[in-house]
């Protein structure tokens, strides 16, 4: 007989996925590569900080010291490392490639899990969030917990026997990236294994009961004013899990609008198409109803609070959490008759998408080029305050972090928000020269409404000069009792 063994076909077509993972793989770190440095909100921040945690092991950084914690850590410690090995500028290309891997590809095997089969047509969609608002507003721990979850999931979706423990692994490894995916995790996997025992209508215990608990702390929280607890987000249903395509400007708003309902419309259009068969809907009821929960839980907990007085904010909370939104919804979509259409569509999106981020993270990259001029002359430990400000219509507000990135080997960020809120490794005793102790100062400098004392001069200001360019930076000396913002530009609506 004739013809190719199953063997053989088996192995051709496992190499065929690899060669397409390795060619999507290379393509979906494009964005990491295409600028000299990655331009990613809080990024920075971790870079610079990273740069601190080094100092602090050479014993030149007075009154820092590494604390020992168990969660939001991940990221960091790898950056670190990979810096020793490598310098800070590789590091940095290195270990953000790893996490856009993990998260996109964790993405993938979880809708693959979910739907049984690959959602090579949702590659689009995946490839945008991987670049969405978490990644672009640095959430790197955050973002690394996700798709370390995503991992997860796709295994303890079936798990069996032995398969737990590489479930534990990740959900251990998620908890020292961020709370958030391990709870995800945890949540979404207990949310499956008790519904799955339930019968007929008793299924809507679980997302009633997780609705509740949402509830019940959005209660709790609008009525402790001690926890300084805002929803200030604008309209909850614009935040679906598209709007995770929403950066720089009012163009990508649009082009949120235009991916979501063209998600609509394949929706809607294999409904019609497959309206006859049998039951056909029962597939999708599991990914709503988890889509759903998590709606709730972005509607209803707040946006920022800060539960205690003497360190950071918890900040950005519900505008995050959509990316599991997004997630679910991709897991939705994937139950479709994939169609041709279905992935011209989505790809023309991440067209337009990918060509409006790289115009501008270019000019990120500006700024921060022309804040390294501003900064290579100044003598060693000189302390400078960064006042610069994203356009009025930006969701990426951290843009003055990259001039702290430029700072790296010459001066000292004295507003460095980190140390100060506890909330990370590398933190600071009172009366460091290196960065302020309080949090509310370190939020004063960086908004520009601090009264300079003596006590912290010499002291620079990096601010915006020039209206019509906002890449263009000045640098100058503050004086006693000046609020250190009063030189530099305010764009409109600021």
């Amino acid at each position: 007989m004739g013809g190719e063994s199953l063997l053989s076909a088996g192995w051709r077509r496992f190499g065929s996925q690899i060669v397409a993972g390795l060619a999507i793989s290379a393509m979906i770190l494009v964005p990491c590569c295409w600028h000299r440095r990655i331009e990613a909100g809080d990024l920075p921040s971790h870079v610079y900080n990273a740069w601190l945690a080094q100092l602090i092991e050479k014993g030149q950084a007075p009154g820092l010291y590494i604390a020992k914690q168990w969660n939001n850590i991940l990221f960091d410690v790898a950056l670190l490392r990979a810096a020793d090995l490598f310098g800070l500028a590789a590091a940095e290309k290195v270990v953000v490639s790893a996490c856009v891997l993990i998260f996109f590809w964790g993405v993938f095997a979880f809708v693959r899990t979910v739907t049984e089969r690959p959602p090579w047509f949702l590659t689009p969609f995946v490839a945008m969030l991987a670049y969405g608002f978490s990644f672009n507003m640095g959430f790197l721990n955050y973002y690394l917990s996700l798709g370390l979850a995503c991992f997860g999931l796709a295994i303890t979706w079936r798990a069996r026997g032995f398969e737990w423990i590489a479930v534990i692994s990740l959900a251990l490894l998620a908890l020292l990236a961020h709370p958030i995916g391990f709870l995800w995790l945890v949540g979404t996997t207990a949310h499956i294994r008790v519904r799955e025992k339930l019968p007929g209508w008793w299924k809507l215990a679980t997302p009633l009961a997780a609705a509740t608990i949402f509830a019940a702390i959005c209660w709790y929280a609008s009525r402790r004013p001690s926890l300084f607890a805002d929803w200030d987000r604008g309209p909850f249903y614009l935040y679906n899990g598209a709007d995770q395509l929403t950066l720089y400007g009012r163009r990508y708003f649009f082009l949120a609008a235009v991916a979501f309902l063209f998600g609509l419309i394949c929706a809607a259009m294999d409904f019609l198409a497959r309206r006859h068969e049998n039951s056909f809907w029962k597939a999708f009821e599991l990914p709503l109803e988890l889509y759903v929960v998590t709606f709730c839980a972005t509607a209803l907990l707040p946006e920022n609070l800060r539960p205690s007085i003497y360190g950071g904010w918890i900040g950005v909370l519900g505008s995050r959490l959509t990316s599991i939104s997004a997630i679910l919804g991709l897991c939705f979509l994937g139950f479709l008759k994939p169609r041709r259409w279905h992935l011209a569509g989505f790809g023309a999106c991440a067209i337009f998408f990918f060509a409006f981020l790289y115009q501008d993270t270019a000019l990120l990259n500006r700024l921060e080029a022309n804040a390294e001029k501003l900064v290579s002359d100044l003598p060693a430990g000189t302390r400078v305050i960064v006042t610069v400000r994203a356009p009025a219509d930006s969701r990426i507000s951290f843009i003055g972090h990259s001039v702290e990135r430029a700072c790296i080997g010459h001066c000292f960020s004295y507003a460095n928000y980190e140390p100060a809120s506890r909330e990370f490794r590398v933190r600071v005793q009172k009366g460091s020269p290196v960065v302020t102790s309080s949090t509310d100062d370190a939020e004063d400098m960086a908004s520009g409404e601090y009264a300079v004392d003596d006590t912290d001069l010499p002291m620079k200001q990096i601010y915006q000069c020039d209206a019509r360019d906002l890449t263009k930076l000045c640098i100058r000396d503050l004086q006693a009792g000046e609020t250190n913002g009063r030189m530099g530009v305010k764009p409109p609506g600021q």
